[in-house]
């Protein structure tokens, strides 16, 4: 069974960084691209970013490109997120999510296993 267990949310202001983790198992991490999602209240989830199984490929959503950054180390099968110029519209729950596979052709689809979600609060 594949377990993705999110950590690193809190509460931080405006301008500032927080860097989300996320533990994966079950299943031989380094083959598999990895993805994080957020879903604010009262939205639908939505794609943040992505990481192909190499690392070296990524995509970003428009509203995070040059403030966050997704990368992986496959040696300790954990994805990360680096957060930084925080906003407040970036308040959300954010969910680690694992493809079915090493890469994808479109970031929003193709996700097989989510994690349970680490919320992240920017307060102005």
């Amino acid at each position: 069974q594949v377990q993705l267990v999110e950590s690193g949310g809190g509460l931080v202001q405006t301008g500032g960084s927080l860097r989300l983790s996320c533990a994966a198992s079950g299943r031989t991490f380094s083959g598999y691209a990895m993805g994080w999602f957020r879903q604010a209240p009262g939205k639908e989830r939505e794609f943040v970013a992505a990481i192909r199984w190499s690392g070296r490929s990524t995509d970003y959503a428009d509203s995070v490109k040059g403030r966050f950054t997704i990368s992986r180390d496959n040696a300790k099968n954990t994805v990360y997120l680096q957060m930084n110029s925080l906003k407040a519209e970036d308040t959300a729950f954010y969910y680690c999510a694992g493809y079915s596979s090493g890469s994808y052709t479109d970031p929003r689809r193709g996700m097989a296993y989510w994690g349970k979600g680490t919320l992240v609060t920017v307060s102005s």
